[in-house]
């Protein structure tokens, strides 16, 4: 049956707490490679990019440019740190244990750091198969491709989905795919003026708690 309401979830910062623990996981190789300086600093400025976005990015800002031959340790640091560290970001798994409407996870990371990310934090149950990946569609966010993948494979209308987005690249694909952004600020990594980055890039609104989104999905008639 085809969803006729869509709740599309980021997967980092959004569904778990992740984004500190990539940072790390960045500066580490960077510096196990010979190149210092690639701090949370730098990384804060790439949230929300896939990993082959975010590797130009930082070349971009600082001149360091990870090797191909280089980037597999990316996934060996990150996968090690979320292993150890991940947690789900607070409140998000009582959130999708009533939660009635269409879900699906639509995620700049690879598919397996989703699923990776989802299983050691519990909530893979929550979303099944239900899991999209950058590395699906040919651009990465802010173009709006990711979400709209995810839309049509769902079935769902660009019209009926709410995109819950931590970064300002992912806000901007949701509003260039027709849908409507909740920005959450809830994250480990969110700082001050988070979410009037999020608003600027045209979320509808801005929640810290999850109990803050089901108010706004209330708001827009989703059923919970």
């Amino acid at each position: 049956m085809a969803a006729q309401q869509l709740i599309i979830f980021d997967c980092d910062g959004v569904l778990v707490d992740s984004e500190p623990l990539a940072a790390e996981a960045y500066e580490r190789v960077y510096d196990k490679h010979g190149m210092s300086g690639v701090g949370a600093d730098i990384i804060a400025q790439c949230v929300g990019m896939k990993q082959a976005d975010i590797i130009i990015r930082i070349k971009e800002l600082t001149g360091h440019h990870l090797q191909p031959e280089q980037e597999g340790d990316l996934w060996m640091v990150t996968r090690d740190l979320f292993s150890e560290k991940l947690n789900p970001t607070n409140g998000i798994a009582p959130f999708l244990d009533t939660l009635k409407a269409g879900r699906c996870v639509a995620s700049s990371s690879s598919l397996e750091r989703i699923h990776h990310s989802l299983a050691v934090t519990g909530l893979a149950p929550h979303f099944g198969e239900a899991i999209f990946s950058s590395s699906m569609v040919k651009r990465g966010k802010p173009a709006p491709d990711i979400f709209l993948h995810a839309a049509e494979k769902m079935g769902a209308d660009p019209a009926n989905c709410v995109v819950i987005e931590d970064s300002p690249f992912g806000v901007e694909g949701a509003v260039a795919a027709g849908m409507t952004a909740i920005g959450y600020t809830g994250g480990g990594h969110t700082y001050a003026g988070h979410g009037e980055r999020l608003k600027a890039q045209g979320a509808h609104a801005t929640c810290a708690t999850w109990t803050e989104v089901s108010d706004r999905l209330n708001g827009l008639g989703f059923r919970l």
